[in-house]
């Protein structure tokens, strides 16, 4: 039977955000650890379900303390759950991640949050070469049906060395090649929720094997690894 992310997830952070304080978070730590260790093993299912197709090395569960010393937010701790999941490099690269908050603010990502240097230079020379095969897999059904399009930052002029005028530069200009998918509070508490994480991340994967083979060879097709 697969794993569900329980109410109480919902009910301790719509409660957290009225309380973000050490104290009230000290008092109610058990219940915190009871629904931590729930939603592990809904992290665990999802790291299980993608090495049925994937190859995934990492996973890495977000702790809920916030690093608030260069930030000018002071509030002690998170109101969501975070979990990323790395591909095995060097061959296979990008990742996932799965985010659990309250208020229908919840969502799944895959995809380049923060490129290398020589990484987002490679893609954007990719790009800059030949951009047929990436809006090829922009536009597939599936993908768009279920992702849509790229999000992210990007850059207001043409990167260095990039002419502004490229018939690509809508991509050339990106700083990060990542997908979002937002579900309700209903959705996540569904007993489909893995399932339908498990289906998406299947879907993307026609655009995992085209950037990992871009980020694995150079400019002549000649392998790096």
């Amino acid at each position: 039977m697969n794993p569900t992310i329980p109410k109480s997830v919902f009910t301790f952070f719509e409660k957290l955000q009225k309380n973000n304080n050490r104290d009230w978070f000290n008092d109610h730590k058990s219940e915190f650890k009871s629904i931590e260790k729930q939603v592990k093993g809904f992290y665990n299912k999802v790291y299980e379900n993608l090495n049925k197709h994937d190859d995934i090395d990492k996973i890495k569960i977000f702790r809920i303390y916030r690093d608030v010393r260069f930030s000018k937010n002071k509030l002690p701790y998170k109101t969501h759950f975070g979990g990323s999941f790395h591909r095995s490099k060097p061959k296979l690269r990008g990742g996932y991640y799965v985010h659990i908050q309250p208020n229908n603010e919840s969502f799944i990502a895959t995809g380049f949050w923060e490129p290398e240097p020589a990484d987002l230079l490679r893609i954007r020379k990719e790009f800059e070469m030949d951009d047929s095969e990436i809006r090829e897999i922009l536009e597939d059904k599936k993908i768009k049906s279920i992702w849509g399009g790229f999000v992210g930052d990007e850059v207001k002029m043409a990167p260095k060395g990039f002419s502004k005028d490229h018939k690509a530069i809508d991509l050339i200009k990106k700083k990060q090649y990542i997908f979002t998918k937002k579900f309700t509070d209903e959705e996540v508490l569904d007993a489909g929720f893995i399932t339908e994480i498990d289906e998406a991340f299947k879907a993307i994967r026609p655009y995992f094997d085209y950037m990992s083979d871009v980020l694995t060879t150079d400019l002549n097709g000649v392998s790096l690894i």
